[in-house]
């Protein structure tokens, strides 16, 4: 079994699920008292977060590249960034290291492929439902036809995102309001919707909408595993 390289942190309450998610599939997959062989960096989000609302992308991208290395230093095989925003700074993250890093967006794209589907919706924070290093990722290199929401909505969709799910806050108010935006895409033609923020999982699961979602933190996990035992 191949050592996963978690860079987590980013917030640490999806963290928390992809260190569950990976242990239990290894688990599943292997039986008896398997575990996953992980590495594990939790950086300060804090920091990140600043460089974030800053826009200092250059320096967030050294930041998470030295954290990377001491993973790699720590016998990890491949590597995850466990969040979808901060796979903004991928390439200089992947270009700092000897091992592969496992994109999230690559990981979500192939599993809409599986699915035969083409046309889907995307949240996530603001950064990664405007900016093109995910969108564009999935069109360009995926061929995928991506939908977001208006303005109001992706504001909508950041703020929580930031204010309460990564402070651990789930409000019913909220996933309300998440649902309706969710029916306002499926208006727009979109087959499925794409939780590109690790922590919406924790707002909005499959049981709340007949709306097929994609849940990147768990994709991302599973193609974990399926790397780790190959």
């Amino acid at each position: 079994m191949k050592t996963i390289g978690l860079l987590g942190g980013m917030s640490w309450e999806s963290t928390a699920l992809y260190y569950r998610l990976i242990n239990e599939a290894v688990r599943e997959r292997l039986g008896g008292l398997h575990s996953a062989r992980i590495a594990m960096i939790s950086v300060d989000f804090q920091e990140v977060e600043t460089l974030q609302g800053q826009g200092d992308w250059d320096q967030a991208g050294i930041v998470l590249s030295k954290d990377a290395r001491r993973i790699e230093a720590a016998g990890a095989h491949l590597l995850l960034i466990c969040t979808n925003t901060m796979h903004k700074v991928a390439p200089a993250v992947e270009s700092a290291l000897r091992i592969p890093l496992l994109h999230i967006a690559d990981a979500t794209a192939r599993r809409i492929q599986d699915l035969g589907m083409n046309t889907v919706g995307l949240l996530g924070t603001r950064f990664t439902m405007e900016q093109d290093f995910y969108r564009g990722r999935l069109e360009d290199r995926h061929g995928l036809r991506v939908i977001v929401p208006p303005e109001e909505d992706r504001d909508l969709v950041h703020r929580v995102i930031y204010e309460e799910l990564c402070m651990g806050t789930i409000k019913e108010s909220s996933r309300d309001a998440f649902l309706k935006v969710m029916d306002r895409m499926r208006q727009q033609g979109v087959e499925a919707v794409i939780e590109g923020c690790t922590e919406i999982v924790l707002l909005v699961k499959q049981e709340h909408t007949d709306i097929p979602l994609l849940d990147t933190t768990a994709i991302h996990a599973q193609e974990a595993v399926t790397a780790a035992l190959a």
